[in-house]
């Protein structure tokens, strides 16, 4: 009798576990199904808490964006950077990007965007709302992209509300990721390497990036409305020739386009936006099969469900799930060597920043010495090439991770073209009898303001009555509209470099 209770006990301890583990699985499964069933999501839905409702995992950890929220001055990191930007939004306030949760916070509040009065008011252009929400392509649809293109940033100030979120990437009727803007399907099409008819998921997982994540400039295209000319800033990819530096370079330089003349060096100057998926595709991580997610969005196990993280960042921030699925070693040993790395970038960006801040100012100094245009020509070249080299290497933060041979060769190759125009400068500057001048002092960003001319105290001002009345009353239209979601916005503090 014994004997059988013992049995039947231990039949029960090795019964249990197993129903328990069959219970588990079937839950998990069934879980697993319903996050991979149609939820009835609204088509054009902007607001990611909606999303939410269905997709809880994917929404809490994007959410969790938020918390990547210091700011950091670059222009007082590197003062240089004002001269060289002189003339251009950037010389007046550019920090390191924050976490998805404030991108559209942060181009509200950045000095770069102005203190518009009124939709009409302003020193951008539309197009500098394109990759900071969902909105976008809705009014896209709603307005057709010549006119989303037309007029000025503040035009759309009450419609564009939410930031970057899931109707950015993925079909709300489907769930698939999808390209919510066709810019980026024309110069796919347009390079030629990889049709947009021919990608595949895994492509989509790094295209739905580079939607934002690329370089672009703003194509002055004429259009008619209704009997009406207008011109658009179309938002255009420059890869007609090829996705490297000097190919984009090439394919400026015969269309004739800048984004700005330079007050100091007048030199019709470039400005790289973030390419990061053009030196993503050219280095290791690419060529091995990787995508943009598999490093910024990792996979994550919760119970037996396994999701995308959507708390896209830096694969430093999470070593273990990201860098060490491939690379050896410990999470000290491999940040340790990342680091070392790093620094050796660092060096050669700052270098390339002072000879080519320097160049200007020279520049500057040539002409008012009287330098003639033939004397200035090959000078001018060399400061172009120069500086859109150096801007395509660190504009795009992830320039060194993805591609860190490529990004040290076009460093180089700034470095060269600014010491090219420094060596032509010193025979003007001799020519004009000022052999031996010495550019002025820009060691802090308030010397280098003052330098270019920059009432930064006024600016500031100026923003400041926008942000406690403008975009005050944007908030409030688009609430009214329906349109805004106040849970993308909760507990956001306003915090700049200059506040």
């Amino acid at each position: 009798m014994k004997k059988s209770s013992v049995v039947f006990a231990l039949c029960v301890l090795a019964t249990v576990p197993m129903v328990l583990l069959t219970v588990s699985i079937r839950e998990n499964k069934a879980e697993q199904q319903a996050m991979n069933a149609v939820p009835p999501i609204k088509p054009g839905e902007t607001r990611s808490s909606e999303w939410g409702k269905y997709y809880p995992r994917q929404y809490d950890t994007y959410m969790q964006t938020k918390k990547s929220d210091e700011i950091t001055d670059v222009l007082k990191q590197d003062p240089a950077l004002v001269v060289m930007w002189a003339g251009y939004p950037f010389s007046k306030d550019y920090n390191k990007p924050r976490g998805h949760y404030y991108a559209l916070e942060d181009n509200i509040n950045t000095l770069r965007t102005g203190a518009p009065v009124d939709n009409k008011t302003g020193p951008l252009p539309t197009a500098c709302w394109t990759c900071k929400s969902p909105d976008v392509p809705r009014l896209i649809k709603r307005d057709g992209e010549m006119e989303f293109f037309t007029g000025k940033w503040a035009k759309y100030g009450d419609e564009v509300v939410n930031t970057i979120g899931c109707g950015d990437c993925h079909d709300s009727t489907t769930m698939k990721l999808t390209l919510t803007r066709d810019y980026l399907k024309r110069g796919l099409d347009a390079e030629g390497s990889l049709k947009t008819a021919d990608v595949t998921h895994q492509d989509m997982r790094s295209l739905v990036c580079a939607q934002c994540h690329a370089e672009y400039y703003f194509k002055k295209t004429e259009w008619d409305d209704k009997g009406e000319k207008k011109t658009a800033m179309v938002v255009t990819y420059p890869w007609n020739k090829g996705m490297s530096a000097e190919n984009m370079e090439e394919y400026y330089d015969s269309y004739g386009f800048s984004d700005w003349t330079h007050p100091l060096s007048k030199t019709p100057m470039l400005k790289a936006q973030h390419p990061d998926y053009e030196t993503f595709v050219t280095g290791v991580h690419s060529r091995n099969g990787l995508s943009c997610a598999d490093c910024h969005m990792p996979y994550v196990q919760e119970g037996g469900v396994k999701f995308t993280s959507h708390k896209v960042g830096s694969p430093l921030d999470n070593i273990a799930n990201t860098c060490l699925n491939c690379h050896q070693g410990t999470e000290k040993e491999f940040r340790a060597t990342v680091e070392r790395k790093l620094a050796r970038k660092d060096e050669l960006a700052k270098m390339a920043t002072d000879i080519l801040a320097k160049a200007h100012l020279e520049a500057a100094k040539a002409w008012s010495l009287g330098a003639t245009e033939e004397e200035m020509k090959p000078v001018l070249q060399d400061i172009r090439h120069g500086q859109w080299r150096w801007d395509y290497a660190v504009a795009g933060h992830g320039a060194f991770f993805h591609a860190p041979e490529e990004t040290l060769r076009v460093l180089a190759g700034a470095i060269n073209k600014g010491q090219d125009a420094r060596v032509k400068l010193r025979v003007v500057l001799a020519k004009h009898n000022a052999a031996d001048y010495v550019a002025p002092d820009f060691s802090t960003k308030e010397k280098a303001q003052a330098l270019i001319g920059m009432d930064f105290a006024k600016l500031v001002e100026e923003k400041k009555t926008f942000l406690n009345t403008l975009k005050q009353e944007w908030f409030k239209k688009s609430e009214a509209k329906g349109l805004y979601d106040p849970a993308s916005r909760k507990d956001m503090m306003l915090k700049t470099s200059y506040n």
